[in-house]
């Protein structure tokens, strides 16, 4: 999986998970928690997905570093490869 292909997951699981976004409205550097307004259990649902679509477990002290699609992506890109 390329990092655009990457991207494109991501922001699938983000736009089900807060459905009132939409694709475009999603950047790489936009606070997935001030700027699309998820919560915690948003988080944790987030990451679940992450795991159950791309087969990667995100440890919960480092998902709660990961504030952004860009850091996302840069931190799931090498655990893909």
């Amino acid at each position: 999986m390329n990092r655009n292909e990457l991207r494109t997951a991501l922001i699938e699981a983000i736009v089900d998970i807060a459905p009132d976004l939409s694709p475009e409205e999603v950047s790489d550097d936009a606070s997935l928690r001030d700027d699309y307004d998820l919560d915690s259990m948003d988080s944790f649902n987030l990451a679940a997905e992450i795991h159950k679509s791309l087969g990667v477990n995100i440890p919960e002290a480092d998902f709660a570093k990961l504030q952004t699609l860009g850091e996302l992506v840069t931190y799931l890109e090498p655990r893909l490869t």
